[in-house]
């Protein structure tokens, strides 16, 4: 069995989130969805629980950094093509995201990023597989 993969985000609101998110194009498990918490489906071994703050407080002692002065992670997500990424990222900003840089284009690599509502950093990167050395 493939290792899984549960990113735990906080948000402010989750119905706001949700509805950014829908916009990007990810579905959520219904199951695992409730006034506190939901789980967005990036694929079918990578999960993103986007928690109420108040409910990822109940997880951790530390303090909920604020992500729009501080960057506690970025989270990266292959695509499959440069067309792909240039596809996400203009969905998240259309749905109210910003891009906190500009598109890296290194030839066989190729990124650009978002920023979603609650200040959470993501990447979005294709690499050419001829450069990948197996």
């Amino acid at each position: 069995m493939a290792t899984k993969i549960f990113v735990n985000l906080p948000v402010k609101d989750l119905d706001k989130s949700v509805a950014f998110f829908t916009k990007v194009g990810y579905t959520f498990n219904a199951q695992f969805t409730n006034e506190n918490a939901t789980c967005m489906i990036i694929s079918e071994d990578i999960f993103v629980m986007l928690l109420v703050e108040p409910f990822f407080k109940g997880f951790t002692k530390k303090e909920i950094p604020d992500t729009q002065k501080y960057a506690q992670a970025i989270l990266c997500l292959s695509a499959e093509s440069r067309e792909d990424v240039d596809k996400l990222v203009s969905l998240a900003l259309g749905a109210g995201g910003t891009a906190p840089n500009d598109v890296q284009d290194q030839g066989f690599m190729y990124g650009h990023g978002f920023q979603d509502l609650d200040g959470h950093l993501w990447e979005v990167m294709w690499m050419d597989p001829a450069a990948i050395q197996g």
